[in-house]
């Protein structure tokens, strides 16, 4: 194979990440929008067959899922809702798979310079015969990382839902738990965990650097992936608490976070952003806490 063979199908190698990365992210988001369009009382998910799975009622002025209907199989399926209804093992299935998508539909963007930076570089390595592992073997590990984050977001979910904490928009259903989560999240802002981990998001070729390098081992790859989005989690996590104050299905809500997240990593100044946002929840919440008092 010639050199200029080799040169235009590792540059058609960065193409298919490119394209791989923009149809992830469009069919995650598209996957929220019928999601959230699928529930026009807020408080129902939608079925294989694209009818609601539950309906609402109002009750003493609270909005609670009403029913556990039965599929086309006889078996029952619950309403991803607040309400603090049993949670069958599907109920758990569902809320997964609307997290894990919901992760990758924000952070894919953020994510995107680290994995084109590991494409580029892995198409130079392998222009000089020392190839690395493959990009998606990166990428698959930052995915699993969100992956595992989802799970945590369902089980605090289920523990909001249990303790009448949720709406059907999947929202706060108390002041002072929003209040809470917005001066808690306002506070991680300025804490040094923070500035740890959102140092190691704003740079990609440091991180790699100083983590080992480039790996050519497939695995080797997945693990710094994994690590990579692990930091990520760590800078993030109490920006996502945030989907339990604007509703977990409110798609604007969900872009604002999704937008925030990725100007703290490219925007010069990021770390100033930061703080300032963070500032910005912590007078919101106590707003919402002097509200209730």
């Amino acid at each position: 194979m010639s050199d200029t063979t080799l040169e235009a199908l590792l540059k058609r190698d960065r193409a298919i990440v490119v394209v791989a990365l923009i149809t992830l992210t469009v069919a995650s988001w598209l996957y929220i929008l019928w999601l959230a369009s699928s529930m026009p009382m807020g408080g129902t998910i939608p079925a294989t067959d694209g009818t609601a799975m539950g309906s609402a009622m109002s009750m003493d002025g609270m909005d609670m899922p009403m029913d556990m209907p039965m599929n086309g199989e006889g078996g029952s399926t619950m309403a991803i809702a607040g309400g603090g209804l049993p949670w069958s093992l599907a109920t758990f299935g569902y809320a997964f798979v609307m997290w894990a998508v919901m992760m990758v539909a924000m952070m894919v963007p953020s994510a995107t310079p680290m994995i084109l930076l590991y494409a580029r570089v892995g198409r130079q390595a392998a222009q000089q015969g020392k190839p690395f592992a493959a990009t998606g073997f990166f990428a698959g590990g930052y995915l699993v990382a969100w992956t595992l984050f989802a799970l945590a977001a369902v089980f605090g979910q289920w523990l909001l839902d249990h303790a009448l904490l949720l709406t059907p928009t999947l929202s706060s259903a108390s002041r002072v738990l929003s209040a809470a989560v917005l001066v808690a999240a306002g506070l991680f802002q300025w804490t040094p965990l923070k500035d740890r981990c959102l140092t190691q998001c704003q740079s990609p070729l440091v991180f790699i650097q100083s983590h080992g390098g480039f790996r050519r081992q497939p695995g080797a790859a997945f693990g710094l992936g994994i690590r990579h989005g692990l930091y990520c989690v760590g800078c993030c996590w109490a920006l996502m608490a945030l989907l339990f104050v604007g509703g977990v299905m409110n798609v604007l809500w969900i872009a604002a976070i999704a937008i925030f997240v990725l100007a703290e990593k490219v925007v010069p100044g990021g770390r100033l952003l930061s703080r300032l946002a963070g500032a910005a929840l912590v007078v919101v919440g106590l707003w919402q806490l002097a509200a209730v008092v």
